[in-house]
């Protein structure tokens, strides 16, 4: 490492342009994983970590929470690329409101949207992008899980 400069996410970073235009986030609180083996991470998660189920939709899918975070687990095809992949993680909102808005500003910066803002069959309202480097980032209000996660950072 050069002795000056350092990593460079270490710089002071540039401030966003129209910031006080954008609904404040709960954070980086969502992350979705594609397991081939759903019940064995299911175990792990639970059984050594101490993850909750919250929800479970279908044979394929759990959601599972702790402090209010909140890790998806989708099973992953045999013929997808494997399991142990990053499927996308979200950004939790406070309000349905701000994912619609959130959604208007990225889109006049010119940020095509993967998926339009919808609400899911649980009630959660959403949207996906891609950062840069085709990472999936889903921009989310979920009632139960913006709530928690809200509380939990004012108890803080």
């Amino acid at each position: 490492m050069p002795k000056t400069g350092g990593f460079p996410f270490h710089r002071k970073a540039k401030k966003a342009k129209n910031k006080g235009l954008l609904p404040r986030t709960l954070g980086i609180r969502h992350i979705a994983l594609r397991v081939l083996d759903l019940e064995r991470a299911e175990r792990f998660y639970v059984d050594v970590l101490g993850y909750r189920v919250q929800w479970r939709p279908d044979a394929e899918n759990v959601y599972l929470t702790l402090d209010g975070d909140v890790l998806a687990l989708h099973r992953a095809q045999a013929s997808s690329s494997g399991g142990g992949s990053l499927d996308h993680f979200g950004i939790l909102l406070k309000t349905p409101e701000d994912v619609d808005r959130w959604a208007q500003v990225l889109r006049e910066r010119g940020i095509p949207l993967a998926q339009e803002p919808k609400t899911h069959r649980d009630g959660a309202r959403s949207f996906y992008v891609t950062d840069p480097e085709g990472n999936v980032i889903q921009f989310i209000h979920h009632q139960f899980f913006s709530r928690q996660s809200l509380a939990t950072s004012l108890n803080k």
